[in-house]
């Protein structure tokens, strides 16, 4: 697919909900200061919007506070107590703040967003909870001779990414990779086949699904699907910059109308994680638990589904149980 191909797709994805972003707005900040709400979220930066989204539409935004991947240093969750809790950043950071909180029986914490399943099963002290579908694809800038007929396999993403590959294109090429804690980091890498010590020393760090930061014709990082369908819509903060996603091992990131491709070669689930433990506490069980959960069957003003409003896909699992682990 050529250039010009890949700019009419990006006006299909921004097409196919754009009128709803513009007239219901985005959602993609913390609670207010001063609004503490039942229960409180950190974690995933794929995650935030729509869990910001689904916060704001559930319950008239009284009971989830979803606290961004990044802001300020910290945060407060609570009207007394959970003074300067430090912001996690990402998946694993967001799972080991809600382990921290149910060890300390700091009550700071109820749910920690992750897009990756458990990475330690050792124990069931945490329950991972799908509630939608994403993908990962490959981002590169629009401008770059990169993006011509973008079509990469896993083998050639698993040279990139232990500086075996260099060039392509004829361009050098400067992978990035999501910050240390980031679940699409972690999902990322399986997917390819990389371990964190065969990352070679041409990859560099960046925040995930923020395409401003490809700023050089090399570049090139995997990021979210919903998160960019939600960016160029303009439900989410628009932050994809000038980027085009890429197709991998012949896999299309989007369908024809310009949504989430549910089975793009590299889907995954993600997740809500709560303490085991409260998996049957009333509130917990309403707002997670089930396929008629608040979560799963969130809508907006204009009734449509928060889950794919934000570019992610509807799934039946939404709401189980079954999936626990330590981190």
């Amino acid at each position: 697919m050529n250039v010009k191909s890949r700019v009419r797709l990006g006006a299909v994805v921004g097409a196919a909900v754009l009128s709803v972003g513009a007239m219901a707005g985005s959602a993609v900040a913390d609670p207010a200061a001063g609004d503490y709400r039942v229960l409180a979220g950190v974690g995933s930066d794929t995650t935030q919007d729509v869990m910001n989204g689904i916060g704001n539409a559930v319950d008239g935004g009284a009971t989830i506070a979803s606290y961004n991947a990044t802001g300020s240093a910290t945060i407060k969750t609570r009207t007394t107590g959970c003074d300067n809790i430090s912001r996690p950043d990402g998946s694993s950071a967001g799972i080991d703040a809600l382990r921290n909180d149910v060890d300390t029986l700091a009550g700071c914490l109820d749910f920690a967003r992750s897009s990756r399943g458990p990475a330690d099963t050792t124990t069931t002290d945490l329950t991972w909870i799908p509630f939608a579908k994403d993908a990962v694809s490959i981002a590169v800038r629009e401008d770059s001779a990169l993006n011509n007929d973008l079509d990469l396999t896993t083998a050639q993403l698993h040279d990139i990414y232990t500086c075996d590959l260099t060039t392509l294109n004829g361009v050098t090429l400067t992978p990035l990779i999501p910050q240390a804690n980031s679940g699409t980091r972690t999902f990322f890498l399986g997917k390819i086949g990389v371990t964190e010590t065969q990352l070679g020393p041409c990859v560099g760090t960046m925040q995930e699904h923020n395409g401003v930061e490809l700023d050089s014709a090399g570049d090139i990082a995997p990021y979210s699907i919903a998160q960019y369908i939600a960016q160029v819509t303009n439900v989410s903060a628009d932050r994809h910059g000038v980027t085009v996603l890429g197709k991998i091992d012949g896999s299309e990131p989007f369908t024809t109308d310009g949504k989430l491709n549910a089975s793009f070669v590299y889907s995954r689930d993600v997740y809500n994680v709560v303490p085991t433990s409260k998996v049957g506490d009333a509130t917990i069980a309403a707002t997670f638990v089930g396929a008629n959960s608040k979560v799963c069957t969130a809508t907006d003003t204009l009734g449509q589904n928060v889950i794919e409003k934000f570019g992610f896909g509807q799934i039946s699992t939404c709401g189980a149980t079954t999936l626990k682990g330590e981190r």
